[in-house]
């Protein structure tokens, strides 16, 4: 499900969960547990996180959402945003190695990085959750809202487009696009540089750049999450859930 490597003082995280690393409950709270345990390793400096194949991850898996309906939703996305929570505000520097396809939920969860590098080729980004038929999750928003800023804001979420590596890097979706053999090694790269900043200088500096985030979701959170959880469990959304497999994975 998710393998772990080391280069040095940078753990690397591939993705091996399905042809499309879909999020389900199990692979989520898979996650969670990988990066609480590297927050608390002495040996790990820094993140990388990536996949195999050709998808970085096609986001929440619909066909559990289908089938599960809505007790299965209502179980999952407690543990989604915890994953996003414990992702986004992990403390040590973490890098996305985006080497494909990252839609919706895999859009966010490459969002969560400090620093996103994807390969060059055929692989899109971007957040189809309005396609669907479905209200983005308070933290999943404010990472959106975090990473692309006001100018792309409303085209990245109304549109639910995805985005070529060119396009995502102008819209903020990845900083760097590089070929496909070097994604990888690029982003250690990034890690290592950011790691020399340093385990007290970082987290701090971390902290205070997602300070807006951090403010909102206290300030918010709770209440968009359980008007987005009524939504989301609603016989409309099942429906709508069902539809958009119809259209897109049952072709």
């Amino acid at each position: 499900m998710i393998a772990v490597t080391q280069q040095g003082g940078v753990a690397i995280l591939t993705l091996a969960h399905g042809k499309a690393n879909a999020l389900d409950i199990e692979f989520c709270r898979a996650l969670t547990g990988q990066f609480v345990k590297l927050q608390k390793s002495s040996s790990v400096q820094a993140v990388v996180i990536t996949a195999e194949g050709s998808i970085f991850s096609a986001g929440v898996n619909l066909l559990r959402a289908e089938q599960g309906g809505s007790k299965y939703l209502r179980s999952f996305l407690p543990v989604l945003n915890k994953m996003y929570d414990t992702i986004f505000n992990f403390p040590k520097p973490l890098v996305a190695a985006v080497n494909g396809h990252a839609i919706a939920g895999g859009c966010i969860l490459a969002c969560c990085a400090d620093f996103r590098v994807m390969a060059r080729g055929p692989g899109r980004i971007g957040v189809t959750e309005l396609l669907v038929g479905l209200p983005f999750p308070a933290l999943a928003f404010e990472i959106m809202r975090f990473v692309t800023g006001p100018r792309y804001l409303a085209e990245t979420i109304y549109t639910g487009a995805t985005y070529p590596p060119e396009d995502a890097a102008e819209r903020g979706l990845v900083h760097e696009v590089v070929d496909a053999a070097d994604v990888t090694a690029r982003a250690v790269a990034a890690a290592q540089m950011l790691a020399q900043i340093g385990p007290v200088t970082f987290p701090q500096t971390k902290k205070q750049i997602r300070l807006p985030v951090t403010e909102r979701m206290k300030r918010d959170g709770k209440k968009v999450d359980a008007e987005t959880t009524k939504i989301w469990t609603s016989p409309k959304a099942t429906a709508s859930i069902r539809a958009y497999v119809e259209r897109t994975l049952k072709k």
